[in-house]
Order: structure tokens, then sequence, then C-alpha cells
């Protein structure tokens, strides 16, 4: 039987992290998946919960969350709406979100095989984590991003100083979304640190690159470089898939889409699969 544990753990700037964890009671030493989302993304957007169904029914323990500045809160769980917090957001508090996962994973489940997925920025956060924690086993990016500052544009940069704020438009709702110069400033006082690319050459575990060759908003050539960088990683392109697989927000239908199951059919495939 599915069954779902809700998760809440202390996160950066005195923020909370919601999660949540899927798996199937019928199932014993299930491996652990921790997924993460991307930007302007939350653990339910879209077909994520189906997501989490496809791995539980499969054997493995499925945990998401939202980074505790995603800007999405318990009384709107479905949307982001606290753009204060989705504004003071940076990669140094997201990172330090992930771990705060892994550490609550580890503590629960000692022991047991730790595996992380990715989404776009998600993505690049855990090519960063999986370059050197111990405790993960293997990695997946899904339509990962492999610099954040592709995130804005460079023309920006200096507004953005000036100002202390830019706006990145929500395609879905049309929303204008703050985000304060603290990113920026953030990822310049780490710019080595967060050096995706660099960080993708260090990758010593089993790594998985997932993207469709119809991304419009971080093309399949960003993949192309991240399997570059790391020539010991599997790249497969998804044919005709978009950034997100099909799926969209809010997504009803009851079974995944075409796209996104064969994502996750060859992340099942690569999970299964002896370490190399």
């Amino acid at each position: 039987m599915i069954k779902k544990e809700q998760f809440i753990l202390s996160g950066s700037k005195d923020k909370t992290i919601s999660g949540d964890l899927t798996y199937d009671d019928k199932h014993t030493n299930q491996p652990c998946i921790l997924f993460v989302h991307g930007f302007k993304g939350f653990k339910d957007w879209g077909a994520h919960n189906l997501v989490a169904s496809f791995f539980a029914t499969r054997g493995y323990r499925y945990f998401k969350f939202n980074l505790s500045h995603s800007g999405v809160t318990a009384q709107r769980p479905d949307d982001v709406t606290d753009l204060d917090a989705f504004a003071e957001n940076t990669v140094s508090m997201e990172l330090k979100d992930v771990d705060t996962a892994l550490n609550y994973i580890a503590h629960t489940y000692p022991a047991t095989p730790i595996y992380l997925i990715g989404h776009s920025r998600g993505g690049a956060l855990v090519v960063l984590k999986g370059m050197a924690d111990e405790r993960i086993h293997k990695i997946i990016t899904w339509s990962a991003i492999a610099d954040f500052s592709s995130l804005w544009k460079k023309e920006q940069e200096e507004e953005w100083i000036t100002s202390g704020r830019i706006f990145v438009e929500n395609a879905r709702t049309k929303e204008k979304m703050p985000l304060n110069s603290t990113l920026l400033e953030d990822f310049k006082a780490h710019r080595e640190e967060f050096d995706i690319l660099h960080a993708a050459a260090k990758v010593k575990i089993p790594w998985l690159i997932l993207h469709g060759d119809d991304d419009v908003n971080v093309k399949f050539s960003v993949a192309q470089q991240l399997a570059q960088a790391q020539p010991r990683a599997q790249l497969q392109k998804i044919k005709g898939a978009n950034h997100v697989y099909g799926a969209n927000h809010p997504y009803t239908e009851k079974e995944l889409p075409a796209q996104l199951l064969e994502v996750c059919e060859k992340s099942l495939s690569f999970l299964k699969s002896p370490d190399l």
C-alpha cells in the first residue's frame, strides 16, 4: 500500500522546509531517493506526486521537499505566493537546505543507499552535492542548468546591484517575481564554489543526465556541456520533450505524461543497474 508521511525541518534563515516521503509498505530495505525541485518550482508542482508514486511502487522511499525560500507556504502549497521569501533566496541557502534534507534521511534511515534527482536548477544543486558528499551513491539530473547565472541576463546585473532587486516572469501566471541582489552577491562571492561544470568534472559516482531535445528553457546543448565535463556520466536524450517532459501545473491527469514516464523509466533502470 502506498503511504505518504509529512516532515518539517528547520531551513535557512529561520524558514521551514516542508517535505514528504512516499513509499510502499510492502517493500523492505528500500533505498532512498531525494528529489530537488528547480527555480520557481516546488514539491507538489505538476506531476511530482505521480513521480513519487512511480518510484514508491518499485521499492524506493521517495523524498521531496520545498526549499526554504521557494516562496511556497503551508497555507498555499500549490503555488509560489511568499514573494518576500522567494526574493531572499540564494544558492548558498539552497545548498544548506539540501544538506539539511540529506542529514534527515541519513539519520532516519542509516546505512541505506541515498540517490539524488534534481530538476533544472535543482539539478545543478545535485551536481554540487554529488561531487563531494560520500552519503550519495548515484545522481540523476533532469533538464539541469550548467551555470547559475544563466537564470538572469548579464545586462541586468548593474541595475540589480544599484536598485537591489530585479524581476523575473512566472511563465504560467505572468506574475513578476522579485529577486534581491543578495542572490547575485552570493553567486559572485562563491563563483568558483558554484562553478557547475568544474564540479561536474569532479563527480566520481554514477551520474545519469536526462534532457529533452525540445527544451526551450535549457537547451539540449547544456546537457552536452555537462556530459563533456564528465565523460563517465551517461547522457540520454528524451526526444521531443520540453523542459518539464510534458507535465504542467496544475496537472489533473491520473497517469504520467508519456515523456515524463520515459524519464522515470530510464531513471529507474539507471538506479537498478550495477555500479560501474
